[in-house]
């Protein structure tokens, strides 16, 4: 047992919860996102944060914890932590990359093939019994046509290898070049348009917000697909659903949301889109890693003062 309070915050598993209570003073933060009063003195005491990478946790918030040295995110994202205002804090950050990769990268690529080669709207077809009555409309081919990675950090990198082993050629944008086997190409919406199928897999934040936008839509043109497992932020929905209603783009794969779960209604609708419910990091096996992961970097840092995965810009 370690002689610490530290806060959970959100949402997290219970078997991780529940690990955490065993080995620390734990406080729940029952206001999650939305805030909540906490008990001062309990707060004056907290050293450590465990929270979802999907949880916010704004600077006034932190404010009220004087005595944080360290934030475990359970998620490979870790946009919904004040980075700048930890560093100057000195508060650290931890999160839990690499033990998803593999997940993310399958579901990402699962998205490309149901999306290009329609799928689920194939399943439906039979299931309605419409197959009785003929066959169905051809759908395209995927090998050797283009996917633009958005992104080409270790997701991307692991989905760029799996789309380039069923024949598809690889480019990708990010915030520099560097050597990869792969085409690089600085603007992101010359990527879109040279482009079949452009996925979004770089990190979420106010850096990225509304980096899709109508202008990278049009330039993938009305023969692409926009596949995101990133975060919903990066993608402006509003544009998105313009351009799936009116042509501008031919279908898009998503399973991650600007305001998760609540999905925008138009899209529920349509016939080319495949929806997801946020689910690439969702098997048994990842989701165990990542909660040893997040509870092994709260361990190693009050047991040694060092850290497993420290946040690259605070390093």
């Amino acid at each position: 047992m370690h002689d610490v309070d530290i806060l959970i915050r959100g949402s997290l598993p219970q078997p991780l919860r529940d690990a955490l209570h065993e080995n620390y003073r734990c406080h729940d933060h029952a206001g999650g996102d939305a805030g909540g009063a906490l008990d001062m003195a309990a707060a004056a005491r907290i050293r450590g944060l465990a929270q979802g990478g999907w949880t916010v946790t704004p600077p006034a918030f932190l404010d009220s914890l004087p005595a944080l040295e360290l934030i475990s995110v359970f998620g490979v994202g870790y946009d919904g932590v004040p980075v700048d205002y930890c560093r100057g804090r000195g508060i650290r950050v931890t999160h839990t990359p690499d033990v998803l990769t593999d997940d993310v990268a399958d579901l990402g690529l699962a998205l490309v093939l149901m999306s290009v080669r329609e799928l689920v709207r194939l399943d439906r077809f039979v299931r309605e019994g419409r197959w009785l009555a003929g066959s169905p409309p051809l759908t395209t081919r995927l090998a050797g046509r283009t996917a633009g990675i958005l992104g080409l950090g270790r997701i991307g990198t692991a989905i760029a290898r799996r789309v380039e082993a069923i024949g598809m050629k690889v480019a990708w944008t990010g915030r520099k070049p560097r050597d990869t086997p792969w085409r690089y190409v600085a603007d992101l919406a010359e990527l879109a348009r040279e482009s079949d199928v452009l996925v979004v897999a770089c990190p979420g934040g106010p850096a990225t917000r509304h980096l899709v936008d109508a202008k990278v839509l049009a330039a993938l043109g009305p023969e692409g697909v926009l596949v995101n497992i990133a975060r919903g932020s990066i993608v402006d929905e509003d544009a998105l659903v313009r351009a799936l209603a009116d042509g501008t783009i031919k279908a898009a794969g998503l399973d991650v949301y600007a305001d998760e779960p609540r999905v925008p209604p138009p899209l529920l609708s349509m016939d080319n889109v495949v929806l997801l419910p946020h689910v690439g990091s969702a098997t048994r096996e990842t989701r165990k890693a990542m909660a040893d992961l997040c509870k092994a970097n709260l361990d190693a840092w009050f047991d040694s003062g060092r850290v497993l995965t420290l946040v690259a810009e605070l390093g």
